[in-house]
C-alpha cells in the first residue's frame, strides 16, 4: 500500500476528536473502476481518517503512511450507517461543523461518551482507579436546535474570486466560505442577521479582508443572543482601510438615505466620513428587521492585525450597548462581544450544576447545612474563570472565591457581573495563571480548573499541586489534554472520585468532562482484600449501613442534608462502636460542634430504618 491508492472499507470505530478507524475490504473489493496499480486492499489492515462514521461504507485515497499505519482521505460515502438519517440542514458535510447530525442524539452521546472513556481508561486504571465506578456516563444538551447563544462569521467569498460571501468556513479550506443561511445550531434571528449583513455589503461592493494580500475591510461578524432575555448584540469587525477610502466604491451617502427614506440622513451626515455612513446604513438596517428578540446593541471593532482571529484594536457603539444580559442558575450576566461564555446557555446549566454538586459533595463531610446554608468551603480558587461564571456560582457556600484569567477584558466584566449579583466575597484578577499563582496570598481550600483546550501549563502543574488542597474539580473541553494533565495529577496523589461528560454540542464532536479530583491521603492507602464480617473489628449494627446509605436516606427522605460527622455523634450516643481514628478530632484540643436536634432525630429514624437500633 502506498501514497494515491484508493481503497474501500467500513468505519469501525472513532477516537477523539473525530479521527475514525475504517477496516480495509480485501483487494477484490476495492474499487474496480480505477487501474489495478492504484487500487489496493488487505485483510486486516485499518486506515485512520476523517469524516467517517462507524458502520459507514466509504472510498478513501491513502494521503501517507505514518510509522507504517495508513492515513487516508475520505473520497465518498458508499453507504451510512443504518442508523443515520437525513441531516435537517442543507450545510451538512460542507461547513464542517456538524459532523454526527445525521445519527439519531442517543447514538452521539454513546459516540461521544466512548471516546471519553477510551482515553481516559488507561490514565485512571494506571493510576488504581476503576473508571466505571466513577463515571456517571454523560449528561445530554436540554436543546438540540437553535441552542448556540453565539456566531462569528467570516467574510470571504465561496470560491476564489468568487463575489462577497458570509459564514462559516468550507469543510477542509482555510478560504472558502459557507453562507449557513439555514444553519440550525442556531435561531431565525442569526439566520436573518447574516443574510441581511452578507446582502448589505454585497450591495455596495465592500471588499473583505485578503489573508494573503492583506487587503480589504470586512473581517467578522459575531452575534450574540441571550437565552433568558433574548437580547441581541452584533459586532461588526473591519479593518481600518475604509478611512482611507481604498477599495470603496458606490455612493454611500445616496444608497443610505433612498433606502431608509429620509433625506436628511444625508444632510445630518454631510460631513462624516464615507465610512461613517455606511456603518450608520448598517445600524440603521438591522434595527429594522423583525426580530423575535430584542436587539440591544450593535458595535463596530476595528483588527487590522495579520492573523485571522476576532481582536479588539478599538471598539465604537453604533447603537445602544455593547453587552447583552443572560442569566445561569439564577445569576445574572453582563456580556460583551469580547467575553468568554459557554454557548449553549441551558447545556451551561448542566455542567456548572455538575461542578457545583462535585464540589458540595466532596465537602459533605464536614458541612453543616441547617435552613441557611452556611458558608462552609473556605475560599475558592477559579483558575482561568473567563467572566467569573463559576466563581459567582460558588461564592455563596464560600468564604472567598477568587478567579484568574488572562483576558483583561473577562476579569472586567467578571467584577461588574460579582457586583450585579450583590456577591462581594468575590476577587477576580488579570494575568496569566502561571505567573499569578506566586503573588495570591490567600491559600485555597478548594480549587476550580477550567483550563483552555490546550489545558494548563505544564509550568503551572506543580504551584496548583504545591498548595495540597483536598478536593479539586477540573473542567475540561478536550478530553486529550485531560488525559494528559490526569497523569500528572494522579502520579502526585490526586486521583479522580466522580467523573462525567456534558454534552454542550449536539450534533459535532465536541464534548465538555468534569473531574473531581481527591488527594490521597496515608490513611486511603490500603490494599483490598476480602474477609468474613466477623473477622473486622466492626460491630454487627454498624454492618447494617453505611454511611453514604445513612446520607442518602436522610436526604431521600428528609430533604436535608447530614455529614459523617453528625452520623458518627449519633451513633455514638447510641453506643455503637466506632473504629480507631474514625471521625476524631484531629487534637485533642479540638472542638467539633454538636449536632443539631432536628439532624439527631432524622439520623435516629434512619438507623430505626437499618435496625440499627
Amino acid at each position: 500500500m502506498k501514497k494515491g491508492d484508493l481503497v474501500t472499507g467500513t468505519g469501525i470505530g472513532l477516537d477523539f476528536p473525530n479521527k475514525a478507524k475504517v477496516l480495509l475490504n480485501p483487494v477484490e473489493e476495492a474499487s474496480k473502476n480505477e487501474a489495478p496499480e492504484k487500487s489496493a486492499g488487505k485483510d486486516n489492515c485499518v486506515v485512520r481518517t476523517k469524516g467517517v462514521l462507524p458502520g459507514q461504507k466509504v472510498k478513501l485515497r491513502i494521503k501517507k503512511m505514518h510509522h507504517g499505519s495508513p492515513e487516508g482521505i475520505l473520497l465518498e460515502v458508499l453507504e451510512k450507517n443504518p442508523l443515520e438519517t437525513e441531516s435537517d440542514c442543507p450545510h451538512s458535510g460542507i461547513c464542517g461543523g456538524c459532523s454526527y447530525r445525521t445519527l439519531p442524539y442517543e447514538e452521539q452521546l454513546k459516540l461521544k461518551e466512548n471516546q471519553v472513556k477510551d482515553l481516559l481508561r488507561p490514565v485512571l486504571e494506571a493510576g488504581g482507579v476503576s473508571l466505571e465506578e466513577i463515571c456517571e456516563g454523560i449528561y445530554g444538551s436540554p436543546v438540540l436546535n437553535g441552542y448556540r447563544n453565539k456566531m462569528e462569521f467570516s467574510f470571504g467569498d465561496e470560491y476564489k474570486d468568487g463575489p462577497l460571501s458570509l459564514g462559516l468556513h468550507k469543510k477542509g479550506s482555510m478560504y472558502d466560505i459557507v453562507p449557513v443561511f439555514d444553519c440550525q445550531i442556531v435561531d431565525e434571528d442569526f439566520r436573518k442577521i447574516l443574510k441581511f449583513t452578507l446582502e448589505y455589503f454585497k450591495e455596495r461592493n465592500i471588499p473583505y479582508f485578503h489573508k494573503t494580500q492583506h487587503t480589504g475591510y470586512l473581517r467578522h461578524l459575531l452575534v450574540r443572543k441571550s437565552r433568558k432575555y433574548g437580547e441581541i448584540l452584533v459586532a461588526l469587525v473591519t479593518t481600518s482601510e475604509m478611512d482611507q477610502g481604498v477599495g470603496v466604491r458606490g455612493p454611500f451617502s445616496e444608497s443610505v438615505t433612498k433606502e431608509n427614506g429620509s433625506s436628511s440622513f444625508s444632510e445630518i451626515n454631510r460631513e462624516a466620513n464615507r465610512q461613517d455612513i455606511l456603518l450608520a446604513g448598517f445600524a440603521m438596517g438591522l434595527q429594522n428587521l423583525s426580530l423575535s428578540g430584542t436587539l440591544t446593541g450593535i458595535v463596530h471593532t476595528v483588527n487590522d492585525s495579520v492573523a485571522d482571529i476576532v481582536k479588539d484594536e478599538g471598539s465604537e457603539v453604533l447603537f445602544g450597548r455593547a453587552y447583552i444580559r443572560e442569566e445561569l442558575l439564577g445569576l445574572q450576566f453582563r456580556i460583551s462581544q469580547f467575553s468568554f461564555f459557554q454557548t449553549n446557555s441551558l447545556g451551561a446549566e448542566v455542567l456548572y450544576g455538575k461542578v457545583r454538586d462535585f464540589l458540595l459533595n466532596a465537602e459533605k463531610g464536614n458541612v453543616e447545612k441547617g435552613e441557611n446554608e452556611e458558608k462552609h468551603t473556605g475560599v475558592i480558587y477559579d483558575l482561568y474563570s473567563g467572566t467569573g461564571t463559576i466563581a459567582q456560582l460558588l461564592a455563596p457556600v464560600a468564604d472567598k472565591a477568587v478567579g484568574v484569567e488572562i483576558v483583561e477584558e473577562a476579569v472586567e466584566a467578571a467584577k461588574e457581573n460579582a457586583k450585579l449579583n450583590g456577591l462581594d466575597n468575590c476577587e477576580f484578577i488579570a494575568g496569566d495563571v502561571l505567573k499569578v499563582l506566586d503573588d495570591l496570598t490567600d491559600k485555597p481550600d478548594m480549587i476550580i480548573l477550567d483550563p483552555p483546550r490546550d489545558g494548563i501549563h505544564p509550568k503551572a502543574l506543580p504551584k496548583i499541586l504545591s498548595y495540597g488542597v483536598e478536593h479539586m474539580v477540573y473542567v475540561s473541553c478536550k478530553p486529550t489534554s485531560l488525559a494528559r494533565d490526569l497523569e500528572v495529577f494522579i502520579s502526585n496523589g490526586y486521583l479522580p472520585t466522580e467523573l462525567c461528560m456534558v454534552d454542550m454540542f449536539p450534533g459535532t464532536v465536541h464534548v465538555e468532562t468534569v473531574a473531581l479530583l481527591s488527594k490521597l491521603t496515608e490513611a486511603k492507602h490500603h490494599v483490598e482484600v476480602k474477609v468474613d464480617m466477623d473477622e473486622l473489628d466492626l460491630t454487627s449494627v454498624e454492618a447494617k449501613a453505611t454511611y453514604r446509605e445513612i446520607v442518602e436516606w436522610v436526604r431521600e427522605k428528609y430533604g436535608f442534608h447530614v455529614t459523617n460527622l453528625n452520623i458518627a455523634q449519633v451513633k455514638q450516643k447510641h453506643g455503637i462502636i466506632e473504629r480507631e481514628n474514625y471521625n476524631k478530632p484531629k487534637s485533642p484540643d479540638s472542638r467539633q460542634p454538636g449536632c443539631p436536634e432536628e439532624k439527631v432525630k432524622a439520623i435516629e429514624d434512619a438507623m430505626r430504618h437499618f435496625q440499627m437500633i
